[in-house]
């Protein structure tokens, strides 16, 4: 033997091979049958050739994207003010493959058809696996649209422009070009999610002053926001206080005579996760901007823009989990320990099996979502049960998102805690989404404010679950303690977070006992409705059917 042949000391066995160029839509059951289920099958051959692209490509981009952080760039060389951020190119062909295929515009490209907020959803998930932090911007450039509309006047030159499919990352004036990205300014320092603390102040100007012809009134706004999300956008819908009480703002990066907006970058926030992305803190220097909608009813309006980020929260957090899974079934499917693949070991098996249960029920309720906000605008009992379900959806499936990704880690020992694989991004990425537009207890609150302001929202999603009555013995136990959980009004808000939950597991169990697979249905009953569980996954019962929990979620072909 050589010296050298001495030092080979070993050969790499029993490891999984990279998982590449997996479609993600047509590998995936529970999503295929979720979106045909609630109305955006026909939006099919989009979604597959989105899924290729998304399993393929946008991996791979989304990785480069995330190693190379977004950087500030306040100034040019010779001292001219900038506020720009400057992204590797991967970040660009994302933002461009995205809008290119409909994650921002296809629904309002197909508006009118049934189902196209749903079919938009199922790009937006998949897209979602590959990167999370372009998901920021094309989101609320999807969500901007039920604001706009507030301004007939500004909704005819910029929806069309929203809905654009030719990305154009070039600084210029928003008209000048053919699609838009619109992001969004709500928190200042003080308050937080109490908007109403908000201090920044919008002055109108007086006719001689104004800038080109808007159509619309103008003001300069002067403040602040301790929340900017995506500084790169070519305008944003801000909230600021008149005479008349907050009022929503559409202000642009470059003002319509062509000169830079005073809106001035102060830093990018230094996030946990979400490293593709930028979101900063700003500062109005008497920035130009355009009201939407009434004065004084500032939160309103641009509270139907949230109505839409909330449900990509539900979308973002859903898609995770389904990424992680995907990531610990290849690879369980292909590492051995033992004397077994993973896959086949016992309680691996329960581990798996409880996750592509969890990820599933968070599929279907996130996509019966969809289906109402799509159907609001004609249906009442739609628009009720989305009025409720976003901040329910939102606040369970979100929460459940961290804990998910933790445990597909562990299906990979100290390989999934390595940032040579995906795992650690999406751990990372894992707890945004419950934070983003309204933490958890806001969602609560919300649903307790919907519930006494709004009675019909009660009596639809009543009905919703009494259209499942009678098909599992848990599920109908499950509904008479609904029905009287919300006697005590003294101790209702303390309660919030329990009562929440339950209308969440109630909601997933309605839905899967009515279109999902009969096993999938079942078994989530007896376990999160039943009590046949322990508080950690992987603690299904002996006699449950592991083979078709984990065969549905396996990667497959159409």
């Amino acid at each position: 033997m050589t010296v050298a042949a001495q030092f080979l000391t070993h050969t790499v066995d029993n490891q999984a091979p990279p998982l590449r160029n997996v479609n993600l839509y047509a590998s995936d059951v529970a999503l295929r049958e979720a979106v045909t289920r609630e109305g955006g099958g026909w939006g099919e051959a989009d979604l597959l050739a989105y899924g290729a692209i998304a399993g393929g490509e946008l991996m791979e981009l989304g990785a480069s994207a995330n190693e190379n952080k977004p950087k500030l760039k306040l100034f040019d060389r010779y001292g001219h003010r900038l506020d720009e951020v400057e992204f590797h190119p991967a970040y660009h062909r994302i933002m461009a493959l995205g809008i290119a295929h409909g994650v921002a515009g296809y629904a309002w490209r197909h508006a009118g058809r049934a189902g196209a907020h749903v079919a938009r959803a199922g790009l937006a998930f998949l897209h979602n696996q590959a990167d999370q932090g372009t998901s920021c911007p094309l989101t609320m450039t999807y969500a901007c649209v039920a604001a706009l509309q507030h301004e007939p006047a500004l909704a005819q030159a910029w929806v069309p422009r929203v809905a654009g499919a030719d990305y154009d990352p070039v600084v210029r004036p928003a008209l000048a070009k053919t699609t838009l990205t619109v992001g969004m300014g709500m928190t200042e320092k003080q308050g937080g999610s109490d908007v109403r603390a908000n201090t920044t102040k919008a002055y109108v100007l007086a006719e001689g002053s104004r800038i080109g012809d808007a159509g619309n009134e103008q003001f300069e706004i002067v403040g602040h926001k301790w929340f900017f999300s995506a500084p790169m956008c070519d305008a944003w819908l801000v909230l600021a206080y008149t005479d008349a009480g907050i009022t929503c703002f559409l202000a642009p990066k470059m003002k319509p005579d062509g000169t830079r907006n005073a809106i001035r970058i102060q830093r990018l926030k230094d996030k946990l996760g979400d490293w593709s992305n930028a979101s900063s803190e700003v500062e109005f220097q008497g920035a130009w901007a355009e009201r939407v909608g009434p004065e004084g009813r500032g939160i309103a309006t641009i509270l139907e823009m949230v109505a839409l980020t909330r449900l990509d929260c539900m979308i973002g957090s859903a898609s995770l989990m389904r990424q992680a899974l995907v990531q610990a079934l290849h690879h369980t499917q292909h590492r051995a320990a033992f004397g077994k693949k993973l896959i086949d070991q016992p309680l691996m098996r329960n581990v798996l099996a409880d996750l592509a249960l969890e990820s599933e029920a968070a599929t279907a309720l996130t996509f019966r979502v969809a289906r109402a906000v799509d159907a609001s605008a004609t249906d009442p009992h739609e628009a009720a049960l989305a009025r409720l379900a976003t901040a329910i959806g939102k606040y369970w499936v979100c929460k459940r998102a961290p804990a998910f990704v933790n445990e597909a880690q562990e299906c990979l020992g100290g390989a999934g805690y390595v940032e040579d694989g995906p795992l650690p991004r999406l751990y990372r990425q894992a707890p945004l989404n419950s934070i983003w537009e309204g933490s958890g207890n806001i969602q609560c609150l919300d649903v307790l404010r919907a519930l006494s302001r709004e009675p019909e929202t009660r009596e639809a999603y009543f009905l919703e679950l009494g259209s499942a009555r009678g098909l599992n013995a848990e599920f109908d136990r499950e509904l008479g303690w609904l029905a009287a959980a919300f006697e005590d009004t003294a101790t209702l808000e303390v309660r919030a977070r329990r009562i929440v939950e339950r209308m969440a597991l109630a909601l997933q169990a309605a839905i899967l006992l009515k279109g999902g697979n009969a096993v999938v249905a079942e078994t989530f009953c007896a376990t999160r409705l039943g009590g046949a569980q322990g508080l950690v996954y992987g603690t299904l019962l002996a006699e449950t059917d592991f083979a078709t929990l984990i065969g549905r979620a396996v990667p497959q072909a159409a």
